[in-house]
């Protein structure tokens, strides 16, 4: 069977995701993108674009997989001679209904609009799920989140809000994760720089995005009490950064000077050693739908302390949950204090734990796909 990948934000974990199924498909796996700029545009024009571009090329494909940056519903309206009787599924790696907003509304995604939520792009996402045969959300708590603030946005509209609409959603719509090539950080690929010896002090990593919805304020924070009870650590600071980053990031990198081993871009070699030479990986986070990141630091038995919601509890198993999982800010530190301080007992934990990530990777994640895709091109052509 064929199947056309269409995204049109083609970049980090978008484009790792989209390269993913065609390399673990057994079906043939066509890819229609854009580069991950300008994502505004993107959502606006990049259905215009695309639709172009599928009409020039020779794809007739067996079933269309698009993201959620993909205004699907002008892409499928442009395209319509060709593609009327392909199932089009819809896949949401995030959303513009409940992505979180800075409390500056001078800053951030919407400083254009004084913070206040752009609505039309959170409809963007609502009429293209209307237009899909189908809708994946890469988590549950992405999947609930979403329907739990659907109605209050509906209901925002003066008339004709279409609230009826939400159950024949909910209905097609299901939860398939996003694979993961765990296997490209395994630490036969990725020699150690330097073998950690049983009296360094535990190496902290924050592996995620330097933007404000990853919350490193509360990050620091944890880090200078610790620092202030005269505990011995160091860290690591890798991850993307997008534009300005917070302040917190330019204080931290004052005040921790002394203890970090690392901060900014790390090249994708950099990257696995520091997985493999942590002991500690933290989540402060305001937004997380899914958590690559942080798979790939338990991946590395890497031992994780994340908050108490979003996607995290359903990544972990029960067991995990009340040595790493936190309500406040100090519960976050009382576990940072524990594991600083029983470095052997933590590592041992992080080991026990690693293992369960695999159900994250392509090799597993590979044959779900395409079970998932063949049955929607089954359904369809038993309808038709």
């Amino acid at each position: 069977m064929r199947i056309t990948v269409i995204s049109p934000y083609n970049g980090g974990s978008h484009q790792a995701w989209a390269e993913g199924i065609r390399t673990h498909s057994q079906h043939q796996i066509d890819l229609l993108t854009m580069p991950a700029r300008f994502w505004k545009w993107r959502m606006h024009g990049g259905a215009v674009t695309l639709a172009r571009r599928f009409l020039e090329s020779d794809q007739r494909p067996d079933l269309i997989l698009a993201t959620d940056m993909l205004d699907l519903t002008t892409f499928l309206a442009l395209t319509r001679r060709q593609t009327r009787d392909i199932p089009a599924l819809l896949y949401m790696h995030e959303n513009q209904l409940t992505y979180p907003l800075p409390e500056d509304g001078s800053t951030g995604p919407m400083r254009r609009q004084l913070g206040e939520r752009d609505r039309h792009y959170a409809f963007i996402n609502f009429a293209s799920m209307l237009a899909a045969d189908c809708v994946l959300f890469n988590s549950h708590y992405h999947l609930q989140s979403f329907f739990d603030a659907l109605p209050t946005f509906l209901k925002h509209f003066p008339e004709y809000n279409e609230l009826g609409s939400i159950d024949r959603l909910q209905a097609k719509s299901e939860v398939l994760y996003i694979g993961i090539n765990l296997h490209r950080l395994d630490r036969d690929s990725h020699p150690l720089e330097l073998e950690p010896q049983p009296n360094d002090a535990p190496l902290i990593l924050w592996n995620q995005r330097w933007e404000y919805d990853k919350n490193p304020e509360a990050f620091f924070a944890a880090l200078m009490s610790l620092a202030d009870e005269g505990l011995q650590f160091r860290v690591a600071l890798c991850g993307q950064q997008y534009g300005q980053r917070p302040a917190s990031f330019d204080m931290g990198l004052k005040q921790l000077s002394d203890r970090i081993i690392h901060a900014g871009y790390a090249s994708p070699e950099t990257y696995a050693r520091l997985l493999w030479n942590a002991d500690i990986v933290v989540s402060t986070t305001h937004h997380e739908f899914f958590g690559i990141s942080i798979i790939e630091a338990i991946y590395a038995q890497t031992f994780p302390i994340l908050p108490n919601r979003l996607s995290y509890p359903e990544l972990l198993t029960g067991e995990a949950h009340d040595h790493c999982l936190y309500q406040t800010q100090d519960g976050l530190l009382e576990r940072l204090r524990w594991a600083v301080s029983h470095k052997e007992a933590a590592t041992n934990f992080a080991e026990k734990w690693a293992h369960g990530m695999e159900r994250y990777d392509w090799i597993q994640l590979g044959p779900k796909y395409d079970q998932v895709l063949a049955r929607f091109i089954s359904q369809t052509r038993h309808i038709s």
